[in-house]
């Protein structure tokens, strides 16, 4: 693990006083993304930076729509965002959703310091893929999440209410069930996974074994061992202890269902997400109620908002981090240069 260990190191190394646009973009790659395929490109002007999807990295089986592509993009883009306000050269975020696919644009200048907290947490943010402490938040902590999470256009609906939390297992047992038993997504899922850390350097992106608290194994072996204890059983347990051990749950909600309604959760759930770093809070995703499209409609109305869709499923909780993951070089991501 040493040289994956470094090379995690380095992609989270510390912001520079005066960084360039591609120490943004790095910040920017930081992001949280569907099963770690980096669906994103970077197109630098002189002071700006556009933000595209990437679509030949998107995951048609578990997300046919590209929903979460760009969920994906506005977390970026915030990241993006929060890096050049923590270095005086605050941004302004537009989203051009005039072609096919909408892209983000964010032009910097240059003025007041803010966001410093949440742009030291960026390099440590991670999506904790394990068993929490199961204690309850501070209600100051709490009101911090819900205050870093307001984002107009955007509505999140917390839950630490336990019978709650429960209602919302249910949903996640169901979706995950469904999951598993579709060989097309279980196929999808095992093609992303990295098995050992010579197997994640190789092309630094998918999800290495180790960043989920699995032991890692040759490929061979790795992938022998996958297909007889991926099981619906299994999974559905290792769910239930998580979120049995979890403090809260948030879901997203976009007031439109559309592309830059997407791109607004993004941004909602990153401040989020690093807000929470930042207190020592760990989240991951329990986004199986939303992936499932006939699921999705009776969670929503469970959830009090029928008619609407749930963006994003994230419980949070504290616990010891785990290895970080990687992400391709800066150079591979950049398109072009304006």
């Amino acid at each position: 693990m040493t040289e994956y260990d470094n090379a995690a190191a380095a992609l989270r190394a510390e912001l520079p006083l005066e960084p360039t646009l591609e120490d943004f973009v790095r910040y920017a790659t930081l992001a949280p993304n569907s099963h770690n395929t980096q669906p994103w490109k970077f197109l630098l002007a002189e002071n700006s930076v556009e933000i595209l999807p990437d679509l030949t990295r998107n995951c048609p089986v578990v997300d046919p729509d590209d929903h979460h592509v760009f969920v994906t993009l506005g977390c970026a883009a915030e990241n993006l965002l929060i890096a050049a306000n923590a270095r005086n050269r605050p941004g302004e975020v537009t989203v051009n959703s005039d072609n096919k696919n909408s892209t983000i644009q964010i032009a910097t200048g240059r003025g007041a310091i803010t966001d410093r907290e949440l742009c030291d947490a960026i390099p440590l943010r991670q999506s904790t893929r394990s068993e929490y402490d199961g204690q309850s938040l501070s209600q100051s902590e709490f009101e911090a999440l819900e205050k870093a999470a307001a984002m107009p256009g955007v509505e999140t609906l917390f839950i630490a209410d336990r019978q709650k939390m429960n209602g919302v297992l249910e949903y996640v047992i169901e979706g995950n069930s469904a999951q598993v038993d579709d060989s097309a997504f279980v196929q999808e899922l095992k093609d992303w996974i990295r098995f050992n850390p010579n197997a994640a350097l190789e092309v630094k992106d998918g999800l290495f074994t180790a960043c989920s608290g699995n032991p890692t194994s040759p490929t061979w072996l790795g992938s022998f061992m996958f297909e007889r204890f991926f099981t619906k059983d299994a999974e559905n347990d290792k769910y239930t202890k998580q979120m049995q051990s979890s403090s809260g749950v948030v879901v997203f909600v976009a007031d439109k269902e559309s592309e830059d309604g997407w791109i607004n959760v993004g941004r909602s759930f990153q401040r989020f997400a690093l807000q929470a770093t930042a207190l020592g809070i760990r989240h991951a995703h329990l986004n199986m109620p939303i992936e499932v499209s006939n699921i999705r409609p009776e969670f929503a109305s469970w959830l009090g908002i029928p008619g609407r869709r749930p963006d994003l499923v994230i419980r949070f909780g504290k616990a010891p981090p785990l290895p970080m993951s990687l992400r391709r070089p800066v150079k591979e991501v950049i398109t072009q240069t304006a």
